[in-house]
């Protein structure tokens, strides 16, 4: 077996590594667990150990079979030979009440399309999954863990950050070296847990609250005023922000989530 480039194949092989990811997914053995690229199984076999279903996702058909010869006789695992971003998983367990209804996740995911990952697991802003997990752990690319963690203010807080924080609590657990994955990528890795919530502040128009964020985004170096003159009247944003208590010459990195929400919200207002 070796890994596929094509694929984005890294396999975990560091025992620190994954010791770190089965402490942060503070497993039960009650817990129904969605593993996402299980590669050659070294965390699928630590998971079958303590919890009570693991439905593990896997693209690739060779590592399908490999893990079916390795694991296939464990009762409580189910492995599904699918592309995770287009496979319904409730429509494939329907007929295996074990294996329904996962509440937590743990992965070691392909770092090409972590942004998709993580849009299904927790759904967008103006769309949230309708049954959030417990809990998502996820061994990602260190760079992209320090813009989901990012504090306003800080470079590495971004769209993404806004996104992924307006719907979960997100925490840097751990950092994971390059030689921790065979082959060794070229970048470190970071593991992230992310804990699904009920918003403090709900946006009343959730959609409008994701155009500022990516409109307000587009060019970071500009002040905000200027990026979204596009979708909302300078004059008018100014005094908004000014209301809000926002320096009117701030950068979209300067407002909180919680501000983000409260823009959005008064415009809203506004039009009503």
């Amino acid at each position: 077996m070796r890994p596929r480039k094509s694929l984005a194949q890294h396999w975990l092989r560091s025992d620190k590594a994954l010791n770190s990811i089965i402490k942060a997914a503070d497993l039960q053995n009650s817990d129904r667990v969605l593993e996402i690229g299980p590669g050659k199984g070294i965390l699928t076999h630590q998971l079958l150990e303590k919890v009570k279903s693991l439905v593990a996702v896997e693209i690739d058909d060779d590592l399908c079979k490999f893990l079916a010869q390795k694991l296939g006789e464990k009762e409580n695992f189910l492995l599904l030979n699918e592309d995770f971003l287009n496979v319904d998983l409730p429509a494939l367990v329907k007929d295996f009440p074990t294996f329904q209804n996962q509440n937590k996740v743990v992965a070691n995911i392909p770092y090409n399309i972590t942004g998709p990952i993580i849009e299904k697991l927790l759904g967008k802003i103006g769309n949230p999954n309708p049954q959030p997990y417990d809990s998502i752990v996820l061994l990602v690319q260190k760079e992209v863990a320090e813009r989901i963690v990012a504090k306003p203010g800080r470079t590495a807080f971004g769209a993404l950050s806004v996104r992924v924080q307006y719907l979960a609590d997100c925490e840097m657990i751990c950092n994971v070296p390059s030689i921790a994955f065979y082959p060794p990528p070229k970048v470190d890795s970071a593991l992230i847990r992310l804990i699904p919530r009920e918003r403090e502040i709900l946006a009343k128009n959730p959609r409008r609250l994701e155009t500022l964020v990516k409109v307000g985004f587009s060019a970071k170096r500009k002040m905000l005023r200027n990026n979204l003159q596009s979708v909302v009247e300078r004059e008018n944003l100014t005094q908004l922000l000014e209301k809000l208590s926002v320096n009117p010459q701030a950068r979209a990195e300067e407002l909180s989530v919680k501000q983000w929400v409260n823009l959005a919200n008064e415009l809203e207002n506004q039009d009503a």
